[in-house]
């Protein structure tokens, strides 16, 4: 009212003075717009007061606070001390209460540190408020976002509390940028006496002592912003550097870590190590390749094996074919025992560069290499093995690719399954002749080893030398039909004919002579060679039964068996018993008395013939009469019927007569006919 009263008066001295007085009334009052609105008077003044100006930004100020505009509250207590300090600080300590005051002074603190940091959006309202200003305000708030605006504003905090660090920081970051470098640094030393393990302090002045060229210094302040556990603060403090200097930082700490990692390789160097690479990371602004790389084998030695992986996986981000990266990353998974993304991650990087990656696989422990060319071979067989089989091979990049593996794994390491794989693939790529020749390199021109005379017997028959080949292919039968089988698919229908022919011929003459390991070579040879033809497959079943492998000889008349359709009866007839006798031999007697009953039907004579050969019909009838006593006595009457009828067309053994006559009366109140 007073206020109010005066400004009425005719002749009124202190119009603007009375206005902020006014305003701050309201403003205590909580009535904003009509505070707003005397502020707003005074400052917009033609010729206004400078004292009676500073209340009224103050007085803005505080009312921007309350409605969320943060920034402009800071840029009006800038324009303030710029227009006098002193009474800034008189203004807050008179008209700001205590309640208040704590809210203005963190506002304002946050606000200085992101106009250093510039991030500060310079266009959109604010500015378009600003140009609405007249006279020594609208000058001096263009020119408040700048260092020298927010030292003072610093200044002003420090003076209100000259306790608080937070404000100090401020005003040395202003400092700084203002290249006032030697000021900055006295009033962060003296913040550190304080305060010995300060985090935020000891990251500035590292910085500080590195830009003068203090090195031991800075490197000694590193260490100790280290050891304080606290290294995170480090990032909104980038943002206040200059882009030199964060350049200067980051070659510092990358050089160091290199330095150290030179040195002793025990964990706590280490770890030493991976704080520098993270300094220089984060100075180079979250991506440095060479540091990423670095540390992420850093990582790898402590057995932080995940984060390692995240480093490379970072690299790989920005730059997708970087074959340290990639092979970085796929000796992490061998590590880890991860062998799909081990194999493939090698292989994309094989694929870049392989001379860069063959030297890393080399520097691996012995055990390690074995493990990951084993992965490789393993990987390049199963691949090349169904690209020939099928007969669908993809573009030459595929075979491309391959080839450039079986190469590199020669170079890793000169084991004999190596320079087979490498001929194999030379072989899938239609280049005989270098296959040949490098057969020939690594193993001379009469190998000893079975797999290489097998694939030299593979190249011969492309000059047609069936009978030359033969040998070497049935020794590898022996050891491997897998192999065999993959081998067969470079060979032409009509060769392999003629190898089938070839090698049964020699399988017979051998069986004669009863070399029966030697003849199951050859006999192996044809099965394969003929695509698992019947005739073949009863001969080389024949050999097993002479070997005593029932098993595997059961298995070839199943398939004999499995492709009856065209064949006689008599012939049918001949099979069954064939598997019958090996089912016996394997005491699977139920299933032996099926096949019997099977031949019977047939052709009785053959099976009535073939069963006195072997096993004989006295012994046969007993294992019939064994399970349709079963049968029997699981009250399967037709089953067992049946059973008992076929075994008296054996042998018209006693046991069995009684039995069907024990069934016809328990079965005398149904047909089992």
């Amino acid at each position: 009212d007073m206020c109010e009263q005066l400004l009425a008066a005719e002749q009124s001295t202190y119009h603007n003075t009375l206005l902020a007085l006014r305003g701050f009334c309201s403003l205590h009052a909580q009535d904003h717009p009509k505070a707003l609105q005397d502020f707003q008077r005074v400052i917009e003044h033609d010729s206004p007061h400078p004292n009676s100006c500073i209340k009224a930004l103050c007085g803005r100020g505080l009312i921007r606070i309350s409605g969320g505009s943060n920034y402009l509250t800071a840029l009006d207590y800038i324009t303030a001390c710029q227009l006098k300090l002193e009474e800034t600080i008189f203004t807050i300590k008179s008209y700001v209460p205590w309640n208040q005051r704590g809210l203005l002074l963190k506002v304002l603190q946050e606000e200085g540190q992101m106009m250093l940091q510039k991030k500060r959006y310079t266009g959109g309202s604010s500015v378009s408020f600003q140009k609405k200003q007249t006279g020594l305000c609208t000058f001096l708030t263009l020119k408040s976002r700048d260092a020298p605006g927010v030292f003072q504003l610093a200044s002003l905090l420090v003076e209100l509390d000259s306790s608080d660090e937070p404000s100090r920081l401020l005003c040395a970051d202003a400092l700084y940028q203002m290249g006032r470098g030697e000021e900055a640094h006295r009033m962060l030393s003296l913040a550190l006496s304080r305060n010995p393990q300060r985090a935020p302090v000891l990251a500035r002045l590292a910085l500080l002592q590195l830009k003068r060229g203090f090195v031991h210094d800075g490197n000694q302040l590193l260490k100790r912003l280290i050891r304080s556990g606290d290294s995170s603060c480090l990032l909104p403090i980038l943002d206040i550097f200059q882009d030199e200097d964060r350049k200067l930082l980051q070659s510092h700490c990358h050089w160091r870590a290199l330095a150290i990692l030179k040195g002793t390789q025990e964990a706590a160097a280490i770890k030493e190590a991976i704080a520098h690479l993270s300094f220089a990371i984060l100075a180079a602004g979250g991506y440095a390749e060479d540091c990423l790389l670095t540390r992420a084998r850093c990582y790898g030695r402590l057995g932080q094996m995940k984060t390692a992986i995240f480093d490379f996986n970072a690299v790989l981000k920005e730059d997708p074919r970087n074959v340290q990266a990639l092979s970085g990353r796929g000796l992490v998974h061998l590590a880890l025992r991860q062998q799909k993304e081990a194999v493939q991650d090698l292989i994309s990087a094989l694929k870049v560069e392989a001379g860069a990656v063959i030297p890393a696989i080399l520097s691996l422990k012995p055990e390690a290499q074995g493990l990951v060319t084993g992965w490789l071979l393993q990987h390049g067989r199963a691949a090349l093995t169904e690209l020939v089989a099928t007969k669908n091979l993809p573009g030459e990049e595929t075979l491309g690719d391959l080839l450039l593996m079986a190469k590199a794994l020669t170079k890793i390491c000169r084991a004999a399954q190596h320079h087979i794989f490498y001929t194999d693939v030379l072989m899938a790529n239609g280049r005989h002749q270098e296959a040949l020749k490098h057969l020939q390199e690594a193993f001379g021109h009469s190998p000893a080893e079975d797999f290489a005379r097998a694939r030299l017997a593979v190249l011969q028959l492309q000059r047609r030398n069936v009978a030359g080949a033969a040998a070497p292919l049935s020794a590898l039968a022996r050891r491997d039909e897998k192999d065999l089988a993959f081998l067969l698919n470079f060979v032409d229908t009509k060769q392999q004919q003629h190898l089938a022919q070839a090698a049964a011929q020699e399988g017979k003459v051998l069986m004669k002579s009863h070399h029966h390991e030697q003849a199951l070579g050859y006999l192996s040879l044809a099965v394969l060679a003929s695509r698992d033809s019947p005739r073949y497959l009863r001969r080389r079943a024949a050999c097993l039964m002479h070997l005593k492998k029932h098993e595997k000889a059961l298995k070839d008349m199943a398939k004999v068996i499995q492709g009856h359709g065209s064949n006689s009866p008599k012939t049918q007839a001949g099979d069954h018993c064939c598997q019958g006798f090996l089912l016996l031999a394997l005491a699977q007697e139920e299933a032996a008395v099926q096949h019997y009953m099977q031949a019977l039907q047939l052709d009785e004579p053959l099976a009535l013939g073939t069963i006195t050969n072997c096993p004989g019909r006295e012994s046969l009838t007993k294992i019939f009469h064994k399970i349709a006593q079963c049968h029997f006595e699981k009250q399967r009457y037709e089953e067992a019927w049946k059973i008992t009828d076929c075994g008296l067309k054996i042998d018209k053994s006693s046991e069995l007569q009684k039995l069907k006559a024990r069934l016809k009366r328990e079965a005398s109140s149904c047909s089992i006919h």
